[in-house]
């Protein structure tokens, strides 16, 4: 069985109420098995603990977390008891919209109080999608009426808005959606989406890579939308030629998460993609048929979340004057709105020397 688990978040008033309805009556009709997993956050305080009841706001949010980690932990075991071969389970909200209500310190001391790290648990959703609060761009339609754990007033909702995003920034499926259209729009793309991560009706990845100036690091390490990633990523012996078999560790500060993914070229810009998460013994035992051709491949990636896109910089310890920026859209065709601080050379997706498959066979 393959159980696959998402995040629908978003800033306050972004439309997930709605949206959850819709993803859930088109999932039955194309076969899928889903859970829903409803907002942890109402359930408290519409049922008296809130951050205004408990001794201190880090408490409550300690609560928050343990309760949404057990809820998620039960319906993996009832997943497991199910009569599908897919099951996807839908969360409303994730454990990391928690850090979005928390100052860095707050945060830090609850992951030690329930002894868990960041990397794991934003990454051990399978991809997470973020619908942007009204506030943002539908300032007429932003309302608390439909939610009585609902209190932020429209600037309120906008800052936590970024936060939320940033919180999730790092991920290594994250998607923002906007509301640079109608709200019906909104949610189509939504679903547009999802289904597009699920591999409906085959698992595409459309990607643009640019060449750039080695960028500023202390400025992106710095900035609250941008997270570093360590990455290793080895290859290994594939039956087919324009197919790549890849391994990947990524993480960061000794906290790792791995996977396995299958590419396979359509275009120079369309590939089909198929991913699967390992274990570490698992991701230990796919090592030893490692193609030998090929030298590892260690880079550091920093993920940026830019004007509601999400782009990859890739630092590598090799190049000290250029690094690659790549973006990942929904359609060929979908316009790209680059960062004012980053120097772009020229888009590369077309030029084979630029993959990373290429590069590990040119790493001396």
């Amino acid at each position: 069985m393959e159980i696959i688990k998402m995040v629908i978040t978003g800033g306050p008033c972004a439309g997930k109420s709605t949206a959850m309805s819709r993803i859930q009556n088109t999932l039955a009709n194309m076969g899928y098995k889903a859970l829903f997993i409803g907002e942890t956050a109402t359930e408290l305080i519409t049922g008296g603990v809130a951050p205004w009841t408990c001794g201190t706001n880090a408490q409550y949010q300690s609560f928050q977390m343990k309760l949404q980690i057990e809820k998620e932990k039960i319906f993996e075991q009832a997943a497991l008891t199910m009569n599908a071969d897919k099951v996807l389970i839908i969360c409303d909200r994730g454990v990391m919209d928690n850090k979005a209500y928390m100052q860095k310190e707050e945060f830090e001391h609850v992951l030690k109080e329930i002894n868990a790290n960041e990397v794991e648990l934003r990454d051990g959703y399978d991809a997470v999608f973020h619908l942007v609060t009204a506030a943002k761009g539908a300032e007429q339609f932003y309302t608390t009426i439909n939610n009585t754990a609902r209190t932020e007033t429209p600037e309120q909702a906008i800052l936590i808005d970024d936060k939320i995003i940033s919180a999730w920034t790092g991920h290594p499926h994250f998607r923002v959606i906007d509301n640079s259209y109608d709200f019906e729009t909104k949610i189509r793309k939504l679903i547009t989406e999802i289904l597009g991560f699920l591999g409906e009706p085959e698992p595409l990845e459309i990607e643009r890579k640019y060449l750039i100036e080695y960028p500023d690091l202390r400025m992106l390490e710095n900035m609250d939308n941008c997270e570093k990633v360590e990455i290793i990523q080895t290859y290994l012996h594939s039956p087919e030629q324009n197919q790549q078999i890849r391994l990947r560790q990524r993480g960061f500060d000794g906290h790792y998460v791995y996977f396995q993914t299958i590419k396979k070229d359509i275009t120079p810009v369309k590939r089909i993609e198929i991913e699967n998460r390992l274990t570490k013994d698992e991701y230990l035992k796919l090592l030893m048929s490692a193609d030998t051709s090929k030298r590892q491949i260690r880079k550091n990636r920093y993920c940026l979340t830019y004007k509601n896109q999400y782009f990859e910089i890739d630092v590598f310890p090799f190049w000290k004057d250029k690094a690659l920026m790549e973006i990942e859209l929904s359609d060929e065709d979908s316009p790209i709105v680059f960062p004012d601080f980053i120097k772009i050379i020229r888009e590369v997706t077309t030029e084979s020397e630029y993959k990373n498959s290429s590069l590990a066979q040119q790493i001396i």
